[in-house]
């Protein structure tokens, strides 16, 4: 597509698409958990639990990265009508990832004596380790088709691929899980219970395969076309995805591997300062588990703008046409600031109801924990569209050091801060923040230099603090107004509607979110009819 408009609306479109898909993958996989519990019972549950981490370290180590570094040069490749290139690279990547695959899978299935007893001290894992097995096959196999369609930016065939996934995972998941459980016992039905998790991928790859194949026709008559294009050799395009894909997958195992020492930093600072063990580790659950877990509910949201700006940044950048790299980012910074900033101020406002609603049985210094990072909300979404964006200009190393240097920050703070008594896990909620905060402001900061990027403070801060200092008065009033005769649950839920009501309207009554936006977005044409027909747009 040639016109800015047209990509921005794919760029808007696609991110929608995933969007929804991921929420839909969000609620089905939270239906999944409370019912196998029931099913496994706390010991089944433990043997998944120990083998679910180990399965998702080697699965980023086979796939992160890969699908990312295709995507992005897919759309390249296409964008200067290098067609053959892109069905070469697609090609490359599959036999890679197919290659990693099938080493991770050997090392499950044939080593699933050794990583039970002996890395895992669990021999009860066993049955489980060999059941999931299998999804580090067609896992792999499933992100190089959905990187080649990223590439060509079909999100819609990655949306149906998701849900197909976790569809197959959850019912039948819990369906063997129930069976291997009722006649040979918890190893066996733990066992089931990750088996689905194969099972979804191979119904997802399955999916891809045939619609790859039934555009095989036009896909041919794309390649005859860019005959007159030489080939970059295998080992060209290799690197190129290299180059990409190692950044990406180094990032992707920072944070897990600093939340794991940040998790022993955390539980022996606060038995140095006088919290019991069981405390320490109660007080780390209710931050990580709970407060932060609630903080990440927009991660699927950040995931799907991050995801459609890759393919969108990378054509513009191909094209040398830096003018719509620019609203390319503009577009995808503000979309990001418009769904999280209210977000991040609700969690502020309703922090102590919105964690009494969840976890009505815990402490009210929940709402204290969530008040501290409701602010990740904001800066975890810029680092998604940023990463986005930067992996799109070609710059993968960039999050890689932002996030390293965030994280480091994150320890030290962490460390420090929960070693003092009266602010003991706070330290640690605090910690998370700062790493966020400094990562995305220097992602920021690199990307506003090289793309000499001018972002008007009218519209990226001043409306829209107006906006959400509104609904945060507003939702604060209503709430306390309410909570005397409806009680905790329902006033929450009735002030967070409200929020968003004010949210809206106050947007669209200083002019927060511009006709043109509208009309560029999916459907865009209908929302705007629907809005002057109210009167709230002009």
């Amino acid at each position: 597509m040639s016109n800015n408009n047209n990509n921005k609306e794919s760029f808007l479109k696609g991110a929608l698409i995933l969007g929804m898909a991921g929420i839909i993958v969000k609620i089905m996989g939270a239906f999944f958990r409370i019912p196998l519990g029931n099913i496994i019972g706390s010991t089944g549950l433990g043997y998944y639990q120990a083998v679910y981490p180990v399965y998702t370290l080697f699965l980023t180590l086979a796939t992160a990265g890969f699908p990312t570094a295709l995507a992005k040069l897919v759309s390249e490749q296409r964008a200067v009508g290098d067609f053959g290139g892109a069905n070469k690279t697609f090609r490359i990547s599959y036999t890679v990832l197919f290659i990693t695959g099938l080493i991770s899978f050997s090392f499950f299935f044939f080593g699933a004596d050794f990583i039970s007893t002996v890395l895992l001290k669990n021999s009860g894992a066993y049955a489980a380790l060999i059941a999931i097995s299998p999804a580090l096959l067609f896992v792999p196999l499933m992100s190089s088709y959905r990187g080649y369609f990223q590439g060509r930016r079909e999100m819609s065939k990655i949306a149906i691929s998701q849900i197909i996934e976790q569809f197959f995972r959850v019912v039948l998941g819990l369906f063997l899980a129930y069976m291997l459980m009722k006649n040979f016992g918890e190893q066996m039905g733990a066992a089931g219970g990750v088996l689905g998790a194969a099972i979804g991928g191979f119904a997802s790859a399955v999916f891809l395969i045939y619609i790859y194949l039934r555009g095989s026709k036009s896909r041919k008559a794309e390649i005859a076309q860019s005959k007159h294009i030489k080939l970059e050799s295998t080992g060209t395009i290799l690197k190129r995805l290299l180059y990409v894909a190692i950044p990406i997958s180094i990032g992707a195992c920072v944070m897990p591997l600093v939340n794991m020492v940040d998790s022993v930093i955390v539980v022996r600072r606060l038995t140095e300062t006088g919290f019991n063990i069981e405390q320490a580790n109660s007080l780390l659950g209710q931050l990580s588990g709970m407060a932060i877990s609630t903080v990440n509910l927009l991660v699927v949201i950040d995931q799907a703008i991050g995801m459609s700006l890759v393919p969108s940044i990378s054509e513009a950048y191909a094209l040398k046409q830096m003018k719509r790299v620019r609203k390319e980012a503009k577009t995808g910074l503000k979309t990001i600031l418009l769904v999280t900033l209210p977000a991040t101020f609700g969690f502020a406002a309703l922090a102590g109801p919105i964690m009494k609603l969840l976890y009505p049985a815990e402490p009210a210094t929940l709402g204290t924990m969530l008040f501290v990072v409701s602010p990740c909300a904001v800066f975890l979404g810029l680092i998604y569209a940023q990463n986005g964006i930067l992996q799109g200009m070609g710059k993968p190393m960039v999050p890689v050091i932002a996030l390293a240097v965030g994280m480091v920050f994150k320890v030290v703070i962490s460390y420090v801060l929960t070693g003092i008594p009266s602010i003991n896990i706070i330290g640690s909620g605090i910690g998370t923040l700062s790493a966020y905060a400094v990562a995305s402001i220097i992602e920021f900061i690199y990307i506003k230099k090289h793309l000499k990027l001018r972002l008007s403070p009218k519209e990226f801060v001043i409306k829209p603090m107006i906006t959400v200092i509104t609904m945060y008065v507003v939702v604060k009033l209503s709430y306390g107004f309410m909570v005397g005769f409806l009680g905790n649950s329902l006033s929450t839920l009735v002030s967070i509607a409200i929020g968003g009501l004010v949210y809206g309207l106050v947007l669209l009554g200083i002019g927060g979110i511009r006709k043109d936006e509208i009309l560029t977005m999916p459907k865009g044409e209908k929302i705007y009819s629907v809005l002057r027909k109210l009167k709230l747009m002009k």
